[in-house]
């Protein structure tokens, strides 16, 4: 996997991007990699066994042992990485489904603190049918999930969070949606908790929470429309929002900019097709903790 760094600037205004390609801890051709989030300026990426907590700016790193799993988990996967200001720590979040015989299985949630240096076990989110979409958004101390619930062909949504100083789940009120079958993906923009709620290829509405935990307060800051049938694609939840109403998103493989303003769609230049992209604010912090391995 390759790993490429381009200000946000040049992409919102001049439509290009002149990006920078980054050396990164155990990279190695045919590795795969997942970024399981960003906090402070710090990157978390799963690398098949390995986990590295990484700052692209400073290059300091550290590599967390994985979380011993049994033959018989149906899945695992890391779900979330976030920051505990009180404790001033790092967590990372593993969610794992442990096969219990169809159509059974049992939800297992630990959390690795940098400051203790081990995996624990907590309590796991009640209902256990619910089907989290995508990594956990981190904001307010809390990371968060759009939560999927199946009825037969239909299906609810729901937000659930983790507050990471408490190490308990809670539910996030949301705003309320147009009437129609429709998908949620999570994300933040600025300080705020965002969704994006997608009406099957018709078009997207971006919500987001300008006060935490208010429910009045999700505002609908945008409807993108879908300027041709996106079959089973979709666009991704927005990566930035300028103060002039300029939106930047992906979709299918493309970065493209949405113009509130004058509703218009613009792609980007000099842009090698991709599989993911985030942003991040460059930082001093350091993983700089007693245990790990540093590279």
């Amino acid at each position: 996997m390759n790993l490429k760094t381009c200000h946000l600037y040049d992409v919102l205004y001049h439509n290009s991007i002149k990006a920078l390609e980054l050396d990164f801890p155990l990279k190695s051709p045919g590795k795969y990699v997942l970024i399981v989030g960003s906090c402070n300026g710090l990157l978390c990426m799963a690398i098949e066994e390995d986990i590295l907590i990484w700052n692209p700016s400073t290059r300091k790193s550290i590599i967390l042992p994985y979380p011993a799993h049994q033959s018989h988990y149906l899945l695992s996967m890391l779900c979330g990485f976030g920051y505990e200001e009180s404790a001033n720590d790092y967590k990372v979040v593993e969610i794992s489904y442990m096969f219990k015989g169809i159509p059974k299985y049992e939800t297992i949630v630990k959390i690795y603190s940098l400051r203790d240096g081990n995996w624990k076990k907590i309590g796991a989110f009640p209902p256990h049918d619910d089907t989290l979409v995508d990594f956990g958004k981190f904001l307010n101390g809390a990371l968060h999930w759009a939560a999927r619930k199946d009825f037969g062909p239909s299906y609810s949504w729901t937000i659930v969070c983790l507050d990471l100083a408490k190490e308990t789940w809670g539910e996030v009120l949301q705003p309320v949606y147009d009437e129609g079958d429709k998908d949620l993906t999570l994300g933040s923009l600025r300080e705020w908790l965002c969704v994006l709620c997608n009406y099957h290829g018709f078009h997207v509405d971006l919500w987001v929470m300008k006060v935490y935990g208010v429910r009045d307060s999700w505002t609908k800051l945008v409807s993108i429309p879908y300027l041709t049938d996106p079959g089973r694609d979709q666009f991704s939840v927005p990566l930035c929002i300028s103060n002039d109403g300029k939106v930047l998103l992906r979709f299918r493989s493309t970065l493209i900019v949405y113009d509130s303003q004058n509703s218009s769609f613009s792609g980007i230049q000099n842009f090698d097709k991709n599989v993911e992209a985030y942003t991040f604010v460059e930082s001093l912090v350091s993983p700089d903790v007693p245990i790990g391995s540093w590279r």
